[in-house]
């Protein structure tokens, strides 16, 4: 699975939108639209933030396993 498309999944499971998620990350609407699409890269440091936020691991992040914990 593409990273983005769980950017895309845990934000929808956690019923936040993207403007909630962007805010987080201190971007905008648009350019945290961007990282869902996988138009632009996610920044390491914003990998690390929503991590710790929806409490899953980098590698479930990244799309490297199914095991969130």
């Amino acid at each position: 699975m593409y990273y983005y498309r769980r950017l895309r999944d845990l934000r929808e499971d956690n019923d936040k939108t993207q403007k909630d998620i962007a805010e987080l990350l201190k971007t905008t609407q648009p350019q945290y639209a961007r990282y869902e699409t996988g138009e632009r890269e996610l920044p390491m440091h914003h990998f690390i933030t929503l991590a710790k936020y929806y409490g899953v691991t980098l590698d479930y992040m990244a799309g490297l396993t199914n095991k969130m914990r």
